[in-house]
């Protein structure tokens, strides 16, 4: 009896089951093509944003950044976009190089996650911040076609013994 019972349910659940299955099937990755030039204008805007901060262009960067942009600093605090472009304005941070290496960039729609390690030579007001860190960066095409970044997030990578 169990059995005929199993049956039944499993040839009731078929025809709710497949059609479901069928209206949303997985979508395979985007194109190459077009993940070929979307990584390439991912490269030239991460290029972008290393020069805008080296030469504190707040012009740059405000072009960069969506209205909405949140950014978690390597000390854990919060930065609007209003923030960041004063601090930029008024040289609340100066960079002096800043190497990247080890970009990873990954696309989930209209979104792109970059990851990279940066080697930094800076100063702050609170004193120097020079060291390696990693990040992550998040893109998000706009209505208009668009790539901006949403998201950011940094932090030092310390080196064994190194106090924080």
């Amino acid at each position: 009896m169990r059995i005929s019972c199993r049956i039944a349910l499993s040839m009731m659940l078929v025809p709710v089951l497949v059609p479901a299955a069928l209206a949303n099937p997985q979508r395979p990755g985007m194109p190459r093509a077009q993940k070929h030039e979307s990584r390439h204008e991912i490269d030239q805007l991460e290029e972008a944003w290393r020069d805008a901060v080296l030469k504190s262009n707040t012009q740059a960067m405000d072009a960069l950044l969506a209205d909405d942009y949140m950014a978690i600093t390597p000390s854990g605090t919060l930065q609007t976009k209003e923030q960041a472009l004063a601090n930029l304005r008024g040289g609340r941070v100066h960079f002096n190089a800043l190497d990247i290496s080890d970009r990873k960039v990954r696309f989930y729609g209209t979104t792109a996650l970059v990851t990279s390690l940066a080697q930094v030579s800076a100063t702050t007001a609170e004193g120097d911040i020079s060291g390696s860190y990693r990040y992550i960066r998040v893109y998000v095409r706009n209505p208009r076609g668009e790539w901006k970044v949403v998201s950011f997030e940094a932090n030092r990578i310390r080196q064994s013994g190194e106090q924080r």
